[in-house]
């Protein structure tokens, strides 16, 4: 068993989102990558990406938007995001967003324009 206490979880930031990595291939988990993401308050990420693999969005406070057009999520929603479907996400509240993301270990990010991304630093 691998334990994966938040106060030493890695932490990364892009501009709005703080990602805590859980479970990874580097902490234990051969196949699946989990995370947790905080999302500020008006947040819209400044273009869409796509995944190779399903991923999976469970939001437990606040609300989030997986796509401009998407309805809104709040506490208690999922959303899975087929492989392939544009992700860009907001946050269309007044406070900030949680949500845990799990998705297949291994899987590779393409930018809008399909250049590949890699896979991101919270899944390794």
């Amino acid at each position: 068993m691998h334990v994966i206490h938040t106060a030493q979880a890695p932490r990364f930031e892009v501009p709005g989102v703080e990602f805590t990595a859980l479970a990874a291939p580097s902490r234990g988990s051969a196949e699946i990558c989990t995370w947790r993401i905080t999302v500020a308050p008006g947040l819209r990420s400044p273009e869409p990406h796509t995944l190779d693999h399903d991923e999976i969005f469970m939001v437990v406070g606040g609300t989030v938007q997986l796509t401009p057009a998407s309805e809104p999520l709040g506490p208690g929603d999922a959303a899975v995001v087929p492989a392939g479907e544009p992700i860009q996400l907001g946050n269309p509240g007044d406070e900030p967003a949680e949500v845990y993301v799990a998705i297949r270990a291994g899987f590779v990010a393409r930018s809008a324009d399909g250049t590949p991304v890699g896979t991101p630093p919270w899944a390794h």
